[in-house]
């Protein structure tokens, strides 16, 4: 294991930080740098392996939007030398292409591993919602599975 406990805790803050600045600038090249090469996406019923596999989601994902702010907070991570999970609240806020608000609240849980450069990457990261719906909250909440 190479690095100290908090050092390792910050980096993995640090990634998910830049994967949601990566989201808002539309900056394709750094989100895709988040990830694993061999790593797993799930979310809102879809799955895609592998980096390019991953990129090739996000594109349809994100190209019906004009922009999207993601923010995530109260991170636990749990680290076992070069790997880690953990757990984020997330709040994403979009307009889609036609100017239609939406709002997505749920929570991230993710598997992260540390690459021989010494990177933290998304080892896998799933999306599981407990609101998706206009911005003023009038879609019924989904319940988070027991899982989480």
């Amino acid at each position: 294991m190479r690095g100290s406990t908090t050092g390792d805790e910050l980096a993995i803050h640090a990634l998910v930080a830049r994967y949601c600045h990566a989201v808002l600038q539309r900056d394709h090249e750094a989100w895709a740098s988040t990830w694993d090469e061999d790593a797993q996406w799930c979310l809102l019923g879809r799955s895609a392996r592998g980096r390019a596999g991953i990129v090739a989601l996000y594109h349809k994902l994100v190209g019906g939007t004009r922009w999207i702010v993601q923010q995530t907070s109260n991170g636990l991570v749990e680290l076992a030398g070069d790997r880690a999970t953990g757990r984020w609240i997330v709040t994403e806020h979009l307009q889609a292409s036609d100017g239609t608000p939406g709002l997505n609240v749920g929570l991230y849980c993710d598997d992260y591993r540390r690459g021989r450069d010494g990177v933290w990457r998304f080892a896998r990261r799933r999306f599981e919602p407990c609101y998706l719906g206009p911005p003023g909250l009038t879609a019924p909440p989904r319940p988070l599975p027991t899982d989480v």
